[in-house]
Formats: structure tokens, C-alpha cells, sequence
């Protein structure tokens, strides 16, 4: 047992030399009886143990007393339970807990003794990475663990827990360039052997002996590697190595590493820093197979090593030949676990991806579009499509962990790969029970994300959440609550889902102060929908959030918070709560105009309405493009009629300049054509009448003639006639009498494909939001549909110009 030397009376230095070599005697004959009996049962060594117990208290003199008391010598701060069961567990069965020499100091209790030429550099890294602070002395978590913590696929769902390195069990190949975990090495019963011959080497260590003592301590049980790490022993084995790195081949490097990944080494510990400059400076002398192991090892201990990984992406452009499948799907792993992707390597992986897709087990493909993903590679849509194809042949095979990352590869790369899409409505109705959380939240998002709207899906997940909604992270419930808004999935489709996610929301409001981004997510989803929880509204427009929110640099959170502010102005008109500060409202408004004007209004199928409804209308000043509601990001061509179905000018342009130009385009008004088919004869006549026709005659009739709305295919058939352009420009009169009516605005709105769902015609939840809130701003909404006025940018001036006089008529008659 370990000793506690409690001295009673010190007069001076001369009692302690002859005293303190006594306890020595006694330790080393305790020492020595332990290596003797290492072999022998538990029961005999507690025998002993107890009499060497004895024997060393009757050596030692009458002044002194020795104690059994390991937690004496362990850190105040050190009382995880784990390290406790492991004292717990070596009491019962005889197992002796390393403590110092009565001589250390508490407050510095890792000084070593055994090592005799130490550089004080060395040193000073070792005692700083055992002092820094105390998660470094609390032992680390397993890879498992730790990887599952950090990786976007982290799991909360006990039953469901994915692994990220399954593909490794495809082929023997792996062997050579990764660490399999699941191959722990099997477990020893005492670590004192290993560390006594460490203490009777001292300073006689060879790097082989280091290589063979690190391997064995690696073979302990995990509850005992905490008190290993913070034996005075193990510090000196260290402490060899940074004196003495360079000595050691690279497969002993690699060895040594591999006994930290058992050891739990922490990720950091200083001398991870010193093993990564030295694999940095012998990169170029080591083989393909050796850095693939090196990095696999890195990813094991959970280090992130940028400088390493740029010397093997170096060697592997030097090394294509010798790259087949396992080298690949590896190297692929390794960049998405690095996020980062050369871009000179981009062309040859692809190649060698297209050239090996064929021979990629089901697992493999999950892989390679995860690392893909993680790492924003981007390969051209052709390979991309060919990868879908690929996973589509297998996807029976595929775990639910691989089908969740080809999903992820579609969302980064936004293909609707059509096949891929119609086997998930049959494929993940079936395994959503056995899925986690988190699959199940990555699933709906990248549905979202690729405007994929399945009913099978989403029904299915909806009623598998609330059983697991209290194992949803703030970021899994926001997210998912995200994409059914964004798909437009009604609370009346599901409404235990939302109650269930909204409440989980609440349950996790602390962990909002860390990710603010997920509160405004989850929030905006629940808006598409019109949903307002108040309280959590409150908390996310509150001063306090806000600053917060703005802090997070790396994210553009102000649009977020200008879009929930103005769904509240417009949708909770009693609200009494916090509201953005009016500069904050101002100058978000300011960037989204200045982008807008840079993008959407360049766009041609927009600038082409607004040209056209200014000539349907008499001029510039009866049409605005403007946001209208900035807060929902997009333009609008504002457009102001009267009663009768005249225009007003938008602008505010002066009496004399509107009546000017209104005028000066002709004086005259197109009749109103819904209904009729316009034909040849009909447009010479109406040129004619212009001709002949006075102005004050054809002014706007006070009841303009009955309108009615076109469908798409009778509207088709419509403007499939032979018509003839005319040059002539068609204007509806303006008159100054009618200023004072209260004129009926129109939001006329041009949309793309992106605004609706995946070949449907359901709004898309921000698109929906804004049709629903400019009707609560008293507009009327005309929209000129992607599927109508697309294919009409092709046609004769005359077709458009008619399709616009009915799309703008027919919401007169909607009144």
C-alpha cells in the first residue's frame, strides 16, 4: 500500500536525511514483494500486503506514522465518479494506487524524480498539460464518445447509435491505414509490472522499450487509465519521448500514438503538439499507407492537425497510382472529418471515384457523400447523379446512417435526383421507428432543402417525434420545426408534433444563449405556419438576445431577426412585447434593398414586366419595383388602380408630370380582352380606332366590363392564336378626378420554381409567410406564375401584353 509520512517533530535537516532513507528501504521492499507476488491470487496479496504493511511500519522509527489514504495525494478538484469507482474497484481487489513521494508538494504533485536529464522546456509543456486544467485530469471519453459529441451526426437516441467508421468492416484493405476500435486490446489485470520496469530503467529507456511499456499500459481496463496518466512513471515515459523523438522509426511513431488512442490520451496534452510537428517534418519520407494511418490515428484522439493533413493531401497528388478503393473512401473520411478539400484535388478524386464506383459497398457510398458533404467538395452533377445512381442500386443494403449521408450529399449539392426522391417515399416510411433523432431531423431538412415535399415522409416522422421529442437538442427540434414550415405542413396535419417540438423548445431555452442561430430557426418555421409562441418570441426579440444573436460573426442573424420583427408588426397587432430598435429595422432594410437591386431586379423575366406593365399602363410612374415588405426579402411591382380599374401613379410624382405623361403615350386605354381571342381583324381595328378615335371618348367606362380569371390550360390555348405586334404603345388613361379615391394596390409578383415546392404548386414556407402578410397590409396579390410567364418571354410583345391586362383585370373582379 502507498504511505503517508506524517512528520511529528522536525528539528532541523539532520533528522530528515536518516529518517527519509529509512521510508525509501521500506518502499523498495514493498516494491520488490509486489513484483515478487504480482502473479499469485488477490487473496494471498491482500494477505501481503497487510504484513508487508507491518514490516515497513516497525522499520520505520516510532515518530513517524504511515497512513493508507490514496485520495490524500489525488487533486481537490478530481472527483468525477469515474476515478472514484477506479479506487473503489483497485481497493477490493488488492490493486495499489501510485501516489508521490511524501516529499512532493500538493500544489505541483506530478513532479518526476525518475528521468535523470530533462530539458526544462520539456518540462515545463508536460506540467502545464497536467496542470492546465481540470477536464484535462478528468478522463477523456472514449473516440466513440468524443466523435459523437463533436460530429454533426451525433445521436441523442440511446437506441440508435450511429458509426461513422462501420466502413472500415468492408475489406481487409482498411487494415493497413486505420485503427479499428472495435478491436480493444484485450485487458490486463495490473499496470505495476509495466511501471516497476519503468521505475528500474530509469534512465536506461530505449525507444523500443517505451514503444513496448506504452503498448502494454494500453491494455488496461478504461476505468484505470485516469490514475495510469497521472503515475509518475507514465510522466517519465513521456518525458523520454520528447527528449528523444527523433530516435524513433516511423512505425514506432505511429505505435506510440496508436497506445495513446487506448490510453485516452486527451487531445490536449502537449506532447500531441510535439508528435505533430515531428510526423509534419518526416511527411515526406513517409509512405501513402503510413499517413492514412497517421491521420486515421489524429481523428481517433480527436486532434484536429490542418498542417498535417496539407502534407498528406501534398504526398497523395504525388501518389495517385497507388490510390485504390480503401485508399480512397479513406482519404475521402479523413477530408470530411478535416472540412476541407483541396482544390487542386478535387479533378483527380473524382476521376478515381467515377473509376471505382461500381466496386463501393453500400456502406462506402455513405461515406464518401458524408465526407463530401463535410468537406463542400464539390464534384460536377454528372458524378454527382452517377453517386445517386450508384446508392439507389444498394439501397436496401445501406445502414440508416449511410442513407441519411446521401441525403446530406443532395442538399449540399441541391439535385433532385427524381429516382432517389420516389424510393425514399418508400423506403424511410419503413425504417423511421428504428431511427434517432438525429436522422430523422437530417432527413425532413434536406427535404426542405430540396423542396421535397413527400407526405409518406413527413407523416411518418411527424408521428414518430413525439415519443422521442424529449431526446431533441434545441438544434433538432428548431431544425425539424424549420423544415415542415418550410413545406408548408399545416399544425392541423400534425398538431402533436408542433406542441411536442414548442415545448421541447422551451425545456432547452439555456441552450439558446449559446446557439442563438437555432432559437430564430425554429421560430421562423413556426411563423410560415402561423404559429407565434409569445414567450419564446419575447426572449428572441429581447435586448439581451439580440446583442447576443449580433455577436455571432461568422453568421448573419440581423435578417433573421428584421423577418420575425415584421411578422410580428403585421401578425400580433396587440403586441405588447419587445420589438427591434427602429436604426437596427432601418439599416437591415437598407442591405436587403442594396442586394436586391444587385440580383432580383436585374433578373430578366422581371425587368421584362416592368417594361411591360409601364406600356399597359401609360408610364414609369404607375409601376414601382420596391420592397414592398422587406422583411420578406423580395421585390414586388407595385401597382395602384381606382374603382373603375384606372391607374393611379405610385410614385409621388407630381398632378401636371402624371397627366403629362399619360397623355403623351396616346390618350387611349386598351379594352379589356379577358375572354375574347385576339385576332388579326380585332388588333387592326383597335389601331384604327386610335387613329380616328378622339381621346375624351375613350376614356375608362365607369363600369369596366365583366372579368374573369383564365385558367392555365384554357389560358395556353388562348395565346397559342396567331396574333400580330403592333408598335403601337397600349395605355389605360389616367384621370386627375379620380386621385382622391382610395386606390386598390396590387402587388404584382413574378415567381420562380424555387418558390414552390418540388414539382407541386405549394407555396414554400417564406413565400407563403409574404403572400399571407401583404394581404394583411391590404394589397392584393397578382402573380405572374413561372409556368405561365416564362414560356410567354418568347412570344410576340401582344400575347404578353394581353396575358398582363388579364392577370391585373381579374383581381379587379376578385373585389
Amino acid at each position: 500500500m502507498s504511505a503517508c509520512v506524517i512528520y511529528r517533530r522536525l528539528a532541523g535537516r539532520g533528522h530528515v536525511f536518516p529518517r527519509y532513507c529509512n521510508v525509501l528501504r521500506a518502499r523498495l521492499l514493498h516494491g520488490e514483494a509486489e513484483a515478487q507476488d504480482q502473479d499469485q491470487d488477490q487473496g494471498q496479496d491482500q494477505v501481503q500486503d497487510q504484513e508487508q504493511d507491518q514490516e515497513q511500519e516497525a522499520a520505520v522509527p516510532a515518530t513517524y506514522r504511515l497512513h493508507y489514504k490514496p485520495t490524500a495525494y489525488r487533486h481537490p478538484k478530481e472527483s468525477d465518479p469515474a476515478a472514484i469507482k477506479a479506487d473503489i474497484d483497485e481497493n477490493e481487489q488488492g490493486f495499489i494506487v501510485a501516489t508521490p513521494f511524501f516529499r512532493q508538494q500538493r500544489t505541483n504533485q506530478y513532479n518526476v524524480s525518475a528521468s535523470r536529464c530533462l530539458s526544462s522546456t520539456n518540462n515545463k509543456l508536460l506540467d502545464l498539460a497536467f496542470n492546465k486544467a481540470p477536464e484535462d485530469r478528468t478522463p477523456p471519453q472514449f473516440f466513440h464518445s468524443r466523435e459523437a459529441q463533436s460530429s454533426e451526426d451525433n445521436n441523442n437516441n440511446n437506441n440508435y447509435k450511429p458509426d461513422p467508421r462501420a466502413f472500415q468492416q468492408c475489406r481487409p484493405e482498411y487494415a493497413s491505414t486505420t485503427l479499428d476500435l472495435s478491436q480493444r486490446p484485450t485487458a490486463i489485470q495490473s499496470k505495476w509490472s509495466v511501471l516497476h520496469k519503468v521505475a528500474m530503467l530509469k534512465g536506461s529507456l530505449t525507444a523500443a522499450n517505451v514503444v513496448q511499456f506504452l503498448r502494454e499500459l494500453g491494455h488496461l481496463h478504461r476505468e484505470r487509465m485516469p490514475v495510469v496518466r497521472s503515475d509518475k512513471h507514465f510522466i517519465a515515459l513521456l518525458r523520454y519521448l520528447t527528449e528523444n523523438l527523433r530516435q524513433f522509426s516511423h512505425p514506432q511513431l505511429l505505435q506510440v500514438l496508436e497506445s495513446f488512442v487506448w490510453l485516452d490520451l486527451p487531445a490536449t496534452h502537449s506532447i500531441l503538439r510535439l508528435f505533430e510537428s515531428e510526423l509534419i517534418r518526416r511527411a515526406s519520407q513517409m509512405s501513402l499507407h503510413q499517413l492514412l494511418l497517421a491521420a486515421d490515428l489524429w481523428r481517433c484522439l480527436g486532434k484536429q492537425v490542418p498542417q498535417f493533413l496539407k502534407q498528406l493531401y501534398d504526398s497523395v497528388n504525388l501518389s495517385l497510382r497507388q490510390i485504390g478503393v480503401a485508399e480512397l473512401v479513406q482519404l475521402i473520411y479523413i477530408m470530411g472529418e478535416g472540412r476541407h478539400c483541396p482544390k487542386d484535388l478535387v479533378g483527380p478524386i473524382e476521376k478515381i471515384l467515377m473509376r471505382h464506383l461500381d466496386e463501393l459497398e453500400p456502406e462506402e457510398v455513405g461515406t464518401v457523400c458524408l465526407g463530401l458533404f463535410k468537406s463542400q467538395t464539390s464534384l460536377s452533377e454528372r458524378s454527382v447523379a452517377r453517386l445517386i445512381d450508384k446508392a439507389c442500386s444498394v439501397v436496401e443494403e445501406m445502414s440508416d446512417f449511410a442513407l441519411v449521408n446521401v441525403f446530406k450529399l443532395l442538399r449540399f449539392s441541391h439535385l433532385d435526383h427524381k429516382a432517389w426522391l420516389e424510393a425514399m417515399a418508400q423506403e424511410v416510411p419503413r425504417r423511421v421507428p428504428g431511427m434517432g433523432v438525429m436522422g430523422l431531423m437530417h432527413v425532413t431538412l434536406a427535404c426542405s432543402a430540396l423542396h421535397y415535399r413527400s407526405d409518406a415522409i413527413l407523416m411518418s416522422v411527424a408521428k414518430r417525434l413525439p415519443s422521442v421529442a424529449q431526446q431533441c437538442r434545441s438544434k433538432d427540434s428548431c431544425k425539424l420545426l424549420w423544415s415542415y414550415g418550410t413545406l408548408g405542413v399545416l399544425p392541423s396535419q400534425c398538431p402533436e408534433f408542433y406542441s411536442d417540438l414548442v415545448g421541447a423548445m422551451r425545456q432547452r431555452q439555456a441552450e439558446f444563449q449559446s446557439y442563438p442561430e437555432h432559437l430564430l430557426t425554429g421560430l421562423l418555421g413556426l411563423a410560415f405556419v402561423a404559429q407565434f409562441p409569445e414567450d419564446l418570441l419575447a426572449l428572441a426579440l429581447s435586448p439581451e438576445f439580440v446583442s447576443q444573436a449580433l455577436k455571432r460573426s461568422q453568421l448573419e442573424l440581423s435578417k433573421d431577426l428584421f423577418t420575425l420583427d415584421g411578422t410580428v408588426r403585421l401578425e400580433l397587432p396587440d403586441w405588447t412585447g419587445p420589438r427591434l430598435d427602429v436604426r437596427m429595422r432601418e439599416e437591415a432594410a437598407e442591405r436587403l434593398w442594396s442586394w436586391a437591386q444587385t440580383d432580383i431586379c436585374q433578373k430578366a423575366e422581371v425587368l421584362e414586366a416592368e417594361r411591360l406593365l409601364q406600356e399597359l399602363l401609360g408610364g414609369k410612374q404607375f409601376v414601382c419595383k420596391r420592397m414592398i415588405l422587406p422583411h420578406t426579402r423580395s421585390i414586388d411591382l407595385e401597382v395602384h388602380l381606382d374603382s373603375t380599374g384606372s391607374p393611379l401613379p405610385v410614385k409621388n410624382l407630381g398632378l401636371e408630370t402624371a397627366v403629362e405623361k399619360s397623355t403623351s403615350a396616346a390618350g387611349t386605354k386598351l379594352l379589356a380582352m379577358v375572354g375574347v381571342q385576339l385576332t388579326e381583324d380585332l388588333l387592326a381595328q383597335l389601331v384604327t380606332s386610335q387613329k380616328t378615335t378622339e381621346p375624351s371618348a375613350l376614356s375608362h367606362p365607369s363600369h369596366p366590363p365583366a372579368l374573369r380569371r383564365q385558367e392555365a390550360d384554357e389560358g395556353e390555348k388562348w395565346f397559342n392564336a396567331e396574333t400580330a405586334a403592333t408598335t403601337r404603345p397600349r395605355v389605360i388613361t389616367y384621370r386627375p378626378a379620380e386621385l382622391n379615391q382610395t386606390p386598390v394596390k396590387l402587388a404584382v409578383q413574378v415567381s420562380n420554381r424555387n418558390h414552390y415546392c418540388y414539382q407541386s404548386e405549394q407555396l414554400m414556407g417564406l413565400h407563403a409567410l409574404k403572400r399571407r402578410q401583404l394581404k394583411l397590409a391590404g394589397f392584393r396579390v397578382v402573380e405572374l406564375n413561372h409556368w405561365e410567364w416564362f414560356p410567354l418571354l418568347r412570344k410576340r410583345q401582344a400575347e404578353k401584353l394581353a396575358y398582363l391586362q388579364c392577370k391585373i383585370y381579374s383581381s379587379m373582379d376578385d373585389r
